[in-house]
């Protein structure tokens, strides 16, 4: 059967005590929906139409470039009423797999076993062992061992609420018969709202199958409601990135103390230390070495590279053999050639440092070309902002810049000029020549040092 997927994203979320929305809430650098959606396309549906309410523009905005359907839940009736939200549009020989916004952790290994258990004439469930069942419905079996029902905790007997395997909302269900059986749906209950999971007494009373499919790990089906469960979800992510790490072969100083929150591909023999964040889109090729407590966020590092402790590297390119830090901060728009060095408290954007140079510390960088095997001196600025527009300052090859020096942009310096500690170059500077520009230097005979006044009283 074609597969349809409808997500359930109308939740307000009120445990979050946040103004975002629930499903936009981050997790591992991604919104909530995010992972539920990036898991649903890998099962290859015909459509995905996501049902939204709470912070619905918000919803859409954040994802406004996916290929969606979006069905607006204007009340909020229950999971029943959501799901008759989602359907329209939907046809009737599909297989409607029925997922949570809130429960980004499920793989698409677990949901197609799930899959594989439904059909034209039954549906299936997703359940789970819990240790603690606490807020779950119920899943109550006959004296066969078949599943017969589905109990709301608040609805539930104390015997019912003892049973520890637990719905985690997730079904698939052929659109023709979930159709039918929601039109039949009543509220009925304690909380006043139509149960999508009444649909189940409902197939077993019409002689229809259901198949529970139990998940691997409870943990794969939580569900986020507030921030300590965020936080428990969290911890999974982590711990699923460093497995996936280990297993690649990437030599991890602490399993527990990285966070991986986007891609990451690592070559041969790379380290990564404690305390390490990458985000977006990082590449780290063979033998690269990463220092505890480093941020590294859309970035390319050569092979051979070694970023000491307590970096912050965004948005840059780096070429093979460099060294980095400790205490560096590259912004965006920087590229680093073979065998480049930024020492510590070193700050760069929008520069381009050529093989072999070296950018020693505490130094500002900005729009900057610099060529091969330039020494850049300790407290060199290049002041490229006049207060409103940036100006470019271009460094040839084998030019040496001594400690203290201001290049006042736009300006060139020659490839091999020296230029004199403490200078401010406003002007080119020629090549293989010393410039320089100090004020004289002046001793005043008979001053005094200024004294504090007393104070009164």
């Amino acid at each position: 059967m074609d597969l349809s997927v409808i997500i359930l994203a109308a939740g307000q979320g009120k445990r979050m005590r946040s103004r975002l929305p629930k499903v936009l809430q981050p997790l591992a650098g991604r919104p909530l929906l995010q992972h539920v959606i990036d898991t649903a396309r890998a099962l290859e549906p015909v459509n995905i139409t996501v049902v939204y309410g709470h912070g619905g523009e918000q919803v859409r905005a954040a994802l406004a470039d996916a290929d969606l359907r979006w069905a607006l839940q204007a009340e909020q009736l229950g999971t029943g009423h959501a799901v008759q939200q989602g359907l329209p549009g939907l046809k009737t020989d599909h297989l409607a797999l029925i997922l949570c916004g809130d429960t980004p952790l499920l793989r698409a290994s677990t949901l197609t076993a799930l899959l594989d258990a439904g059909g034209p004439d039954r549906l299936a469930l997703l359940t789970a062992d819990m240790d603690d069942p606490t807020g779950y419905g119920r899943i109550i079996r006959d004296a066969r061992g078949h599943v017969a029902e589905i109990v709301e905790e608040r609805d539930a007997d104390a015997d019912q609420r003892n049973v520890r395997e637990v719905n985690t909302g997730v079904m698939a269900v052929p659109v023709g018969l979930l159709d039918g059986w929601l039109a039949n749906l009543k509220a009925d209950n304690a909380q006043g709202e139509y149960y999508l999971t009444d649909i189940i007494a409902m197939g077993v009373a019409g002689g229809h199958a259901v198949a529970a499919v139990r998940a691997p790990v409870a943990s794969e089906t939580l569900g986020i409601n507030d921030r300590s469960q965020l936080a428990e979800a969290e911890a999974v992510c982590r711990a699923r990135a460093a497995a996936a790490l280990l297993e690649q072969g990437v030599t991890l100083a602490d399993p527990a103390r990285i966070d991986v929150r986007g891609e990451l591909a690592c070559g041969q023999d790379v380290f990564i230390d404690v305390n390490v964040v990458i985000e977006g889109s990082v590449t780290l090729g063979d033998g690269v070495h990463i220092g505890p407590n480093n941020v590294i966020r859309d970035a390319v590092i050569g092979a051979g590279t070694n970023i000491h402790p307590n970096c912050v590297i965004e948005d840059a390119q780096m070429g093979e053999s460099c060294e980095i830090g400790p205490y560096a901060r590259v912004r965006p728009g920087v590229e680093l050639a073979e065998r480049a060095k930024l020492g510590n408290f070193v700050e760069l954007k929008k520069s381009i440092v050529g093989p072999g140079s070296k950018v020693n510390h505490l130094t500002y960088v900005g729009d900057t070309t610099i060529g091969a095997n330039v020494n850049v001196g300790a407290g060199t600025i290049t002041c490229n902002y006049d207060g409103a527009n940036k100006h470019r300052t271009i460094i040839g090859d084998g030019a040496f810049i001594g400690s203290g020096v201001e290049l006042v942009a736009p300006v060139e310096i020659g490839a091999g000029a020296t230029i004199g500690a403490g200078s401010t170059i406003t002007k080119p500077a020629p090549d293989d020549k010393l410039t320089l520009e100090r004020a004289r230097q002046v001793t005043i005979d008979g001053w005094q040092r200024p004294v504090k006044t007393p104070k009164k009283g």
